[in-house]
């Protein structure tokens, strides 16, 4: 690691600890000395995501989080309960070890997810995600919570 100080590229780490999904390592210098922190973590390999027309573009984790604060709006969820649905989501399209995916597996897979999280926002989700247009539809998507109390 590259001293900050001085730009000598030897460093030795004096300390490690754990810091939520990171490693935090107190570095010295070898060269002049000076301490400095990092921070590591580990870099998930996210699939792009194929749109319906055809485009292709990278996950974003930042449109999940949006899309589910919408579906949660006034319900009793802590912010940090929908932070854990994206990474949620996230580890679950890690683990289809595809480069790419279409974003009907993306919607799908968040509905799996908020299912779990919240049965309110899960049917909110999937009304507009599957765009119900009769009420036949609306009642087909309650059937699994009907079934999974």
């Amino acid at each position: 690691m590259q001293c900050p100080a001085c730009q000598h590229p030897e460093s030795r780490v004096v300390d490690s600890r754990t810091a939520g999904d990171a490693i935090r390592r107190r570095r010295s210098c070898q060269a002049c000395g000076h301490r400095f922190n990092t921070l590591e973590r580990i870099e998930l390999r996210l699939p792009w995501v194929i749109k319906k027309g055809g485009r292709r573009e990278p996950f974003s984790a930042d449109k999940i989080l949006h899309g589910i604060t919408l579906a949660c709006r006034k319900r009793p969820l802590a912010p940090e309960r929908l932070e854990q649905a994206v990474k949620e989501v996230e580890g679950r399209l890690v683990g289809l070890r595809e480069p790419e995916v279409s974003s009907d597996t993306v919607g799908r897979i968040v509905m799996e997810v908020l299912r779990d999280v919240d049965a309110v926002a899960y049917v909110r989700f999937a009304s507009v995600y599957q765009a119900f247009e009769s009420v036949e539809q609306f009642a087909e998507a309650l059937l699994p919570l009907q079934r999974d109390p």
